[in-house]
């Protein structure tokens, strides 16, 4: 297996190359159970937030990035959107995204009793890494629905196209690659043929 050597704010990872597409590699940057990852970059990401009534991330890698800033942030709870629908839902909120990473459509749910908490509120959108935008766009449309004010769209890594968002907060530049028939792997900033 191949890696790609990563450091970010003084913590260095080996992270496997992932082939997810005919032509296309990803780096694979997973924190669910980096404490160590999340402890570092989650005070910069607060630093760098405007003021924000409630955080909200989507199921599964930024709940553990979202939980960290919240805690710091002194705020009693944050909100998820989940992928799947729940019993215990009530009214809830929905929106499909095909993301990067998942390769293929999947739905997001947004709890009708989250919805009320947001509704008129200051949010702020998580997530560890926005590549194509599309899945903090799905969790910014259910925001939109339910009533809040999206005033902020932060992540550890941007990629491709992302980086160049004046409207994204991140810490640093991460790569999406093609593999190369020598076994090596070109960076993308694009997806676009």
């Amino acid at each position: 297996m191949k890696y790609f050597n990563f450091e970010i704010m003084g913590i260095k990872r080996r992270l496997p190359y992932v082939q997810v597409g005919e032509n296309l590699v990803l780096a694979s940057f997973v924190v669910l159970s980096d404490t160590e990852l999340i402890q570092t970059v989650a005070p910069e990401l607060v630093r760098r937030l405007p003021e924000v009534d409630v955080l909200m991330t989507a199921e599964a890698k930024g709940i553990i990035l979202t939980y960290e800033m919240s805690r710091l942030m002194g705020m009693k709870n944050f909100v998820v959107a989940r992928k799947s629908r729940k019993p215990y839902m009530q009214n809830p909120l929905c929106h499909s995204v095909h993301s990067i990473t998942t390769q293929k459509e999947q739905t997001l749910w947004l709890d009708g009793v989250d919805a009320e908490r947001i509704r008129g509120k200051r949010v702020a959108l998580i997530d560890d890494v926005i590549a194509t935008g599309e899945s903090i766009g799905a969790i910014e449309a259910l925001a939109v629905a339910a009533g809040a004010k999206v005033v902020a769209k932060a992540a550890i890594l941007a990629e491709l196209e992302s980086v160049d968002r004046p409207d994204i907060i991140y810490l640093k530049e991460h790569f999406v690659f093609r593999p190369n028939p020598d076994g090596s792997y070109t960076p993308l900033k694009t997806l676009k043929a």
